[in-house]
């Protein structure tokens, strides 16, 4: 029974949209999630390389998720509502209904995917400006960033799509949007994929030297210029419409929205650490690393003045934690990448059954069969001649060379279960390096960095983490709730309700340590070896390339 003392309980909705899903939890005050649900969402690819989505249907989606999560709930302890999505580009008129971004006309699909890379050529255009705005990218854009893709829009659909455009909206600031009515922008997706300053605003001598002047012109109205920091409260909240679509009251306050990843790093980085014997407990925050591992990675670091690191995106202000800068570092493939090494090797039909049979997935019976055959040596040692370089889809950071490939060395004849599970080991190992290799670049560069905060999909897996601890040499911290990008997502929710006085506050109530990895030092000079032959193979890698484009 509920005691005459205790608070009433105060619930917050975050809603994710991730590439093929929208997730949505109800959260409470102490950042428990309480209730979850999911619905896919299309994807179109029309031609290589052209990645499509509906907003229409993103929206719908939003709709139903939200509904099933605040079923049975009484609608007025729902105190706010928070969006993530990825940073994909949103087109529509001046009316706001949809525009197609594709050569066959078709408004319904009014969304380039972040993952779409037709922009090549003017991305390519774009970095040999050598503007200054760049600087704030590590020097050089990345095809998924908004820019580019503007630019295409502009030179390949001038009549269907360009002209007609009244608003070109991140998706999620399209979200916050269709749920206020508010078309004010959030700071993390401007700063971080759109070139916007926080102190200086937009750069003119950008948009007017890349051929896009046309946004000077009319003062930003199409891309934004009303810009606030994640977290804040939106207009009056819910219009009595959205509400409706949703499930909710009209009214709930809505909170300027972050990107997918940034919601993740919010959902982790600030946890309250103190009893678990962490060096970073008597630390600042900026003292902590983001790590949010699925298909891809992004590593998020913050600071309190700006650090510029070559091959890292940043310094962004305000763009994931209000007050702070931003570097984020990150790796194209990962999670990605041991899907592909593991399912592509002869021995995985075998892996398959075997892990069937124990109903285990495939990770967790290879982590048991390394378990069974490392004899009396640490697990780690078993890739003592088997190396690998994880670059298999070009590298973002620390090198943002796109050119460069995966390299594996130590094969032998056989191909059994064995080799299959130290493959993956080697794998494993590799994306831990590669983490390892960010973290000395931010370094280098003036960050200091003590403790990894991991969450997403990889951070379920114990090995990774292990390696992860191993090879930086760092202690992990895990969250209690799995779901960090959600809990991140509730957080912004509670910050525009006003329970809480700032995102740091909502952070450190809302984000618990679940367990603590730390790190096995003995086998430090072992995992050190390996990191000299890791960056070995890059040097090595591009010896090649220049003996084969020599004369």
């Amino acid at each position: 029974t509920m005691s005459g003392e205790e608070e009433p309980r105060s619930y917050y909705v975050g809603v994710d949209v991730g590439t093929g899903s929208v997730r949505a939890a109800l959260v409470d005050q102490r950042g428990v999630l309480l209730a979850f649900a999911d619905q896919p969402i299309k994807k179109w690819e029309p031609q290589f390389n052209h990645h499509e989505q509906s907003s229409e249907d993103i929206w719908a989606a939003c709709c139903v998720v939200t509904k099933k999560v605040v079923q049975g709930i009484d609608l007025n302890q729902i105190r706010g509502l928070g969006f993530d999505a990825t940073c994909s580009l949103v087109v529509l008129d001046k009316q706001f209904r949809p525009l197609p971004v594709n050569h066959e006309g078709d408004s319904h699909r009014n969304v380039i995917m972040w993952l779409d890379h037709r922009a090549v050529s003017q991305v390519h255009r774009i970095n040999e400006t050598k503007h200054s705005v760049l600087q704030y990218v590590g020097g050089m854009m990345s095809v998924e960033m908004q820019a580019p893709k503007l630019l295409w829009l502009k030179e390949n659909l001038r009549e269907t799509c360009w002209d007609k455009a009244g608003h070109f909206f991140d998706l999620p600031d399209f979200l916050s949007w269709k749920a206020t009515g508010v078309t004010a922008r959030s700071l993390c997706s401007l700063v971080c994929k759109w070139t916007y300053s926080a102190e200086k605003g937009w750069d003119d001598s950008f948009w007017k030297m890349i051929g896009l002047e046309d946004f000077v012109a009319d003062n930003y109205n199409k891309i934004g210029n009303q810009v606030l920091p994640p977290g804040t409260s939106l207009g009056s909240g819910l219009t009595p419409e959205a509400a409706k679509e949703l499930g909710l009251r009209p009214g709930v306050p809505v909170a300027a929205s972050l990107i997918d990843a940034h919601a993740g790093g919010l959902g982790v980085i600030g946890a309250d650490v103190r009893g678990h014997g962490l060096i970073c407990e008597g630390q600042p925050v900026t003292s902590r690393l983001a790590v949010i591992c699925g298909t891809s990675s992004c590593h998020m670091g913050i600071s309190k003045d700006p650090i510029f690191v070559p091959g890292v995106w940043g310094p962004y202000f305000s763009a994931m934690v209000p007050g702070f800068w931003l570097n984020e570092g990150g790796q194209s493939v990962t999670g990605k990448l041991i899907d592909h090494l593991v399912q592509g090797h002869p021995a995985f039909p075998e892996l398959q059954a075997k892990a069937t049979a124990r109903c285990q997935s495939i990770y967790a019976y290879l982590n048991s069969h390394l378990d069974l055959i490392k004899k009396a040596e640490p697990v780690g040692f078993l890739t003592v001649d088997l190396h690998v370089w994880p670059d298999f889809h070009g590298n973002r950071s620390p090198l943002a060379d796109l050119t460069l490939k995966g390299m594996v060395t130590g094969l032998k004849l056989s191909q059994d279960l064995d080799d299959l599970a130290i493959l993956y080991l080697a794998t494993v190992q590799a994306i831990a390096f590669g983490t390892r290799f960010i973290i000395e670049a931010m370094e280098a560069a003036g960050h200091s960095i003590s403790t990894l905060f991991l969450c997403g999909g990889l951070s379920k897996n114990p090995l990774f983490v292990q390696m992860h601890a191993d090879i930086t040499g760092m202690s992990v911290v895990l969250s209690k709730e799995v779901e960090s990008v959600l809990v991140g997502a509730a957080i912004l929710g509670a910050c525009a309700s006003g329970d809480f006085t700032s995102v740091q506050e909502a952070m450190a109530r809302m984000s618990k340590v679940g367990k603590v990895v730390f790190p096995r030092l003995e086998d430090k000079k072992y995992y050190d070896k390996k990191y000299q032959v890791f960056l070995k193979l890059v040097e090595h890698q591009k010896e090649y390339s220049a003996i084969m484009s020599g004369d």
